[in-house]
């Protein structure tokens, strides 16, 4: 095969860096417009197949082998499809029952990949958070182990769970968003340390993983620094971890304790958020919010109640405090981390399930 590129690259004209970023971006949004448009179809087909399969066996008594025949059939008339099988076709029939109304392709459901909607199917039970976590796949590209792992450590039914006093001390808007881009508690799984962990062994561990640190966060944070430092009145004074918000455009400190929560960790939460306005905010920043981590908020919902910044206290459960269950069904952190550098990368299985 002879090598097709110019020997020779003539001059480039003024302008045409940007044409050339406009045409690829152009390619590339065509090219996922079309993806999407070839798995609707496949989804809508699949839904199509399930209904007439409840309505046949309802209606005409047909019993559970007539899919095993028509699995047969399919297969024998179009061999070059591999969604045929028995199982599959079971698969669709479920997919149909679970979601009756045609419409229900139009929405996130149908702009995921099969295999996606079988994890939505297997995993959960509820039709709302089927739709709330196929809604956030689709928002922020989830892959399939991704979507299986939010919902084994139930991602968002812990969001908006932590403790604070947003809503007295944010104006509404601010408030409701970033009493949902906390939640409680935070497992910290990923880690691989013991419950007798320091602090700093925590801190230490949690930046060293600071990939998966951020994805349990949640969308939004940027990770600014570690033991970021601050100096007040001549005493130096350090941050646990500090944090950008993005959608809230403000910082967000970060403090680790190692036990339970006592009443005066609020108090040095408060002087590092009032340090952070006047030293790092910006004009144009938010007012900063605070998040304390400890093993147990069990009486910081009274201390809350005077506190005159925003705050939040949550918990944290690292491998020893998971149930054993959830332990063994987790990823691993290697695993997740390749995960995330292949986001930008084709979806193999998501190909082989939009080719099926």
């Amino acid at each position: 095969m002879t090598d097709q590129r110019p020997t020779s690259l003539s001059p480039v004209p003024a302008g045409y860096a940007d044409w050339l970023a406009e045409l690829k971006t152009r390619i590339q949004t065509a090219r996922q417009r079309a993806a999407l448009a070839v798995n609707r179809e496949l989804v809508l087909l699949y839904w199509q197949i399930g209904s007439d399969i409840l309505l046949r066996q309802g209606r005409e008594g047909w019993g559970a082998k007539v899919i095993e025949r028509l699995a047969h059939d399919l297969r024998t008339t179009f061999p070059e499809m591999k969604g045929f099988s028995r199982a599959n076709l079971m698969s669709m029939r479920a997919f149909a029952e679970a979601w009756p109304e045609p419409e229900i392709v139009q929405q996130a459901v149908g702009q995921l990949p099969w295999g996606h909607n079988l994890m939505l199917l297997t995993k959960l039970k509820d039709k709302q958070l089927r739709l709330a976590y196929a809604q956030r796949a689709v928002e922020h590209g989830w892959s399939r182990s991704l979507l299986g792992m939010h919902i084994e450590t139930r991602l968002l039914e812990r969001e908006g769970q932590a403790l604070t006093n947003f809503e007295a001390r944010l104006p509404a808007p601010e408030s409701d968003l970033a009493r949902q881009s906390l939640k409680d508690p935070y497992l910290f799984d990923f880690l691989d340390i013991g419950a007798e962990a320091t602090e700093r062994a925590i801190e230490t561990a949690l930046v060293q993983h600071v990939t998966r640190f951020l994805l349990e966060l949640g969308a939004g944070f940027a990770f600014v620094g570690r033991q970021v430092p601050l100096e007040v009145g001549g005493d130096d004074f350090f941050i646990d971890l500090l944090f950008y918000h993005l959608k809230l455009r403000c910082y967000v400190v970060i403090e680790l304790k190692a036990d339970k929560f006592k009443p005066e960790h609020l108090g040095q939460l408060s002087f590092y958020l009032t340090a952070v306005d006047a030293q790092v905010k910006s004009e144009h920043d938010a007012p900063t919010i605070g998040l304390l981590l400890c093993k147990s908020k069990v009486v910081a919902e009274y201390a809350l109640r005077d506190a005159s910044r925003p705050m939040g206290v949550a918990e944290y459960q690292l491998v020893e405090s998971l149930p054993a269950l959830l332990q063994t069904s987790l990823p691993s952190i290697e695993q997740i981390e390749q995960e995330l550098a292949g986001l930008d990368e084709p979806d193999r299985s998501t190909q082989q399930d939009s080719n099926a």
